[in-house]
């Protein structure tokens, strides 16, 4: 009797056992955690990480002369002319990491997905943005297998020639603007275009417009029918239409959280940058400017004595560093060298300042340089060019409502600086860089591929190259991809400042 009593216990205890196994993977499934995230939110994700890193600062600002620092250490770069992988990585650490991650992730989860289609071209065309700013600063670049360690383990990926990347991105951008749909799902809950189909045309058509123009010395071909196709498509000519991304107290922008913070005293507009603007009365310069007259210190740089006066306005000159740059704001008249000109942080760069991808401004231009060359046949170079003076002036607005250029001061600019006849190059390319400030990878692109604006070398006596070309392989890439590192190397060129990519002729 007592081994049937135990029996039974031992039956009953195991039974209770597996009951209670069975209800505790019951009990740790969440109730509230998502099993799923919707793919569009994954494109809001990777539309927010497109913004420009704050190491655009220290190189592609650097480079084509906008913006500078005397200091050395992490900002050791244009300014000096001198490789800084810990900040020449960051472009490349950022787009493939979070950017390339993400659109790839959606593109595998809506490619066979009919009622996802318009949110598959989106995903395409926001990755083609990312795939031409890395190929346009480093040069060959994993394009094909980029991106795709996350969804198909390839950890290891095999570089394309930038010559090869460039004609499938022109391919991808024009069948993901081409099959956008109007009568598909409107994913209302992107945060660039709400979904507006429309939008999301004029944003690939007007990349694509821009990738045609890259190739204007490589592939003059290949560059016309691209331009020609992308005008016929429709690219972005109002700025409601303008790519950006808008930033809070959540999604900081890098660039207003860094000048706002621990480099808030250290970079300052360069003087290429504030003597053009100022030789031609730009009223611009007071709309992104500031000076703290008479600073002597980050702390003494305070509003009451900041000026937006573009009279005041003084740039700090290139190839200065801590040892040097007290007797040239000396020789300047200033009281120190935190008496030259930034950037306002307080309203072109503030943490919750908008970052643009692309432009009508950018757009009109590009559109104006196609017309001069005969690459299209509407329009005037000349209307386009000052269509795309007005715009970037317009566009200002969108920054603070005191960066807002008047209508009249925007007029009065248009008309005393008209297109002229023997410098048409020149004039619509300087343009395009005051169009792209604080869009240094595409500042950086289209200076080296127009050659304008024309600057002075960089007197830094300590300078690797005269001219940054391309920014560096980052370390992690180089230790850990050797293999196809070093056949990109082999391919492209060695692995410096010096090494110009395919397409810069």
């Amino acid at each position: 009797m007592k081994n049937i009593t135990k029996l039974s216990l031992l039956i009953f205890s195991f039974v209770f056992i597996m009951s209670c196994d069975n209800e505790f993977d019951e009990m740790n499934k969440s109730k509230t955690g998502a099993t799923s995230i919707d793919p569009v939110f994954i494109l809001n994700r990777a539309a927010i990480n497109s913004s420009f890193p704050a190491s655009t600062l220290i190189f592609e600002m650097g480079i084509v002369q906008q913006i500078i620092s005397p200091n050395s250490g992490v900002l050791t770069g244009a300014n000096y002319n001198q490789d800084n992988r810990a900040s020449t990585q960051v472009n490349w650490q950022t787009y493939y990491r979070n950017v390339i991650r993400d659109t790839k992730d959606i593109i595998s989860q809506t490619t066979d997905d009919p009622a996802r289609a318009n949110l598959l071209n989106m995903a395409r065309i926001l990755q083609a943005h990312a795939f031409m700013v890395l190929t346009d600063s480093y040069g060959d670049i994993p394009y094909t297998d980029g991106g795709d360690g996350y969804n198909t383990q390839i950890f290891f990926p095999a570089y394309d020639t930038q010559e090869s990347i460039y004609p499938k991105l022109i391919q991808e951008l024009s069948e993901a603007s081409a099959a956008l749909s109007a009568s598909g799902k409107v994913e209302t809950a992107d945060v660039l275009y709400g979904g507006d189909v429309a939008k999301w045309k004029k944003f690939g058509y007007s990349l694509m417009l821009r990738a045609g123009m890259r190739l204007s010395e490589a592939n003059a071909s290949l560059a016309q029918s691209t331009v020609a196709a992308a005008f016929n498509g429709g690219p972005i000519l109002d700025n409601a239409d303008n790519v950006y991304v808008r930033h809070d107290a959540n999604y900081s922008n890098p660039l207003g959280a860094t000048l706002n913070s621990t480099e808030a005293a250290n970079i300052y507009l360069a003087k290429p940058f504030v003597d053009v603007l100022q030789a031609t009365n730009d009223p611009r310069l007071s709309a992104i400017a500031i000076r703290y007259v008479g600073a002597t210190s980050g702390p003494t740089q305070v509003v009451e004595v900041g000026s937006y006066e573009a009279d005041d306005q003084i740039g700090m000159p290139m190839g200065h560093d801590n040892g040097t740059v007290a007797a040239a704001a000396e020789a300047d008249g200033l009281a120190s060298f935190y008496d030259y000109s930034q950037v306002d942080r307080r309203r072109m760069t503030s943490r919750a300042a908008p970052a643009f991808f692309v432009t009508a401004a950018q757009t009109n231009l590009l559109l104006a340089e196609a017309r001069f060359r005969g690459w299209i046949t509407t329009g005037s170079a000349a209307q386009y060019f000052s269509d795309g003076i007005a715009a970037h002036m317009d566009q200002l607005a969108t920054f603070d409502a005191a960066s807002a250029v008047a209508a009249t001061d925007r007029d009065d600019y248009i008309a005393a600086n008209p297109l002229e006849a023997g410098t048409e190059l020149e004039q619509i390319n300087v343009q395009y860089w005051i169009a792209s400030f604080l869009n240094g990878p595409e500042a950086f692109a289209n200076f080296r591929r127009s050659g304008f604006p024309v600057l002075e070398v960089n007197p830094y006596p300590g300078k690797e190259v005269d001219f940054i070309n391309r920014l560096t392989y980052p370390n992690s890439e180089i230790s850990v991809n050797t293999e196809n590192v070093n056949a990109a190397i082999a391919t492209q060129g060695p692995d410096d400042l010096a090494t110009k990519v395919w397409w810069h002729k």
